[in-house]
């Protein structure tokens, strides 16, 4: 840099060099995978489907794969015999939620290398996924964020001070392995006897907007389930519509993983029809309405995806964002993430926004990082992403809610118990003086600790065991 000297005998530059330049990186940008939806016709169970059956919602749930006979009929010998024998006796002495799987999500599978693959591992999971000797946690429960516990009225949770999860059904068009919700979500299996809401539909959905009607400090509602893609349109547009009436309604988040799992069902004419009418009307009221998707993995986002986010967002919807779940063997390293981040960005105008931590249910240890594995992959995907886009990695820690992981207050590294603190009570402890002072635990997966810390929780789990 060359200077010149002012009357003051101040040095200014005249010029500066440019020295900077594309440098290589930890992750290479854009990502190498190409984008295009993938050739159904390669499978042998599709191998005559038209376009026509492909893109219509109803073929596709016809044709979801409910078990491993109709697994077999979809891939074939491709299906290793030692992988079906798993996935069986997983089946019958680990899942927590039955196999239904669109053929959308089974098109964008590996199929030379089923085992691998990141989507069947957490669709389909094998038994030797598991974790033998500590596949739950001892502390694990089946509805880890005791959703239930802080219902408002049967399905509505009351968990945040301004915001409230509304849970409209227990069906989902596909099931995943790390259900959070197992414990309501879906068919009872061998392992889980599943609990069905008491009260009738449409006494339900009038006690929770009764509920809210008569609680103006609820600004901001999430309605998920279940999956709002099982639910008629007509159902969700009655119910949304309700909730743009109520005047204390500022935010309204539609969950859905179908937009992902069964883009079909999003490009239907009724479908389409109802929900820009959600999204006009939620533009007269000055109402925010979002649609919260959920990714795992950037090879599940194809151009039906981007279609069907496209429609939306052109109709009105303020945003399309990805809550997607952190998973060993699925999304675990820093070029998953950046790829699925990137493809959601990139490709299908979906913008990430968290990655939760895998909740602790029963039988999902294999899944679950550790808090220290997150704080690293928040770390390594710092920079590469705008900020804007830049997903949180967060802990959803019981009775205290979503914690970015770098805001842990305490941590025991050897046994793997974390500490947390909260600045709001929920909706059960508005007589509790303590609950803004008292610490949390939340627990890292056994099989990441040190051996000491391994025999801390056999020793603690014998105790527990003999009391």
């Amino acid at each position: 840099m060359t200077t010149t000297t002012t009357t003051s005998g101040a040095a200014v530059p005249i010029h500066r060099e440019p020295k900077a330049h594309a440098s290589p990186q930890p992750y290479a940008y854009p990502p190498e995978r190409e984008f295009r939806e993938p050739d159904w016709s390669r499978l042998p169970g599709y191998k005559d489907v038209t376009e026509a059956e492909w893109t219509s919602a109803k073929w596709q749930r016809q044709h979801t794969v409910k078990n491993l006979d109709q697994l077999r009929k979809v891939f074939g010998d491709l299906v290793p015999e030692d992988l079906a024998d798993s996935i069986l006796k997983d089946q019958q002495e680990r899942a927590t939620m039955s196999m239904l799987i669109p053929p959308q999500m089974l098109n964008t599978m590996d199929e030379g290398d089923l085992w691998g693959d990141p989507i069947r591992r957490y669709m389909i999971p094998a038994f030797e996924d598991r974790e033998l000797e500590w596949p739950s946690h001892p502390l694990s429960q089946r509805d880890s964020l005791h959703e239930a516990d802080m219902w408002a009225v049967e399905g509505l949770t009351h968990r945040y001070p301004q915001k409230v999860l509304a849970e409209l059904l227990s069906t989902c068009p596909q099931y995943c392995g790390h259900c959070t919700r197992m414990d309501l979500v879906g068919n009872s299996v061998p392992q889980v006897i599943k609990y069905r809401f008491e009260m009738k539909q449409k006494d339900r959905y009038e006690a929770i907007l009764q509920y809210l009607r008569e609680t103006p400090t609820v600004r901001d509602v999430v309605v998920s389930g279940g999956d709002l893609a099982n639910l008629p349109i007509s159902h969700v547009e009655h119910f949304v519509g309700s909730l743009l009436d109520i005047e204390n309604i500022r935010d309204v988040r539609l969950a859905t993983k179908g937009l992902m799992g069964i883009p079909q069902h999003f490009l239907q004419d009724d479908v389409l029809a109802g929900m820009e009418r959600l999204a006009r009307k939620a533009d007269e009221r000055g109402v925010d309405i979002a649609i919260h998707a959920h990714v795992n993995h950037a090879n599940s986002i194809t151009p039906l995806v981007a279609t069907a986010v496209r429609k939306l967002l052109d109709m009105g919807f303020r945003d399309v964002r990805n809550q997607g779940v952190l998973m060993r063997g699925v999304n675990d390293s820093q070029p998953a993430l950046l790829d699925l981040c990137f493809t959601l960005l990139d490709k299908a105008k979906i913008m990430p926004y968290y990655f939760y931590m895998c909740d602790m249910i029963p039988n999902s240890e294999h899944w679950r990082l550790a808090v220290y594995e997150a704080q690293g992959l928040q770390h390594a995907m710092m920079g590469y992403l705008p900020g804007f886009a830049t997903p949180r990695i967060v802990c959803d820690v019981p009775y205290v809610g979503k914690r970015w992981v770098h805001q842990v207050d305490a941590y025991d590294r050897v046994n793997g118990i974390s500490y947390w603190t909260k600045n709001y009570r929920t909706g059960i402890e508005h007589d509790d003086t303590d609950a803004l002072q008292r610490m949390y635990e939340y627990y890292d997966p056994i099989h990441t600790l040190p051996e000491e810390g391994k025999e801390y929780w056999r020793k603690r789990t014998a105790e527990s065991v003999t009391a």
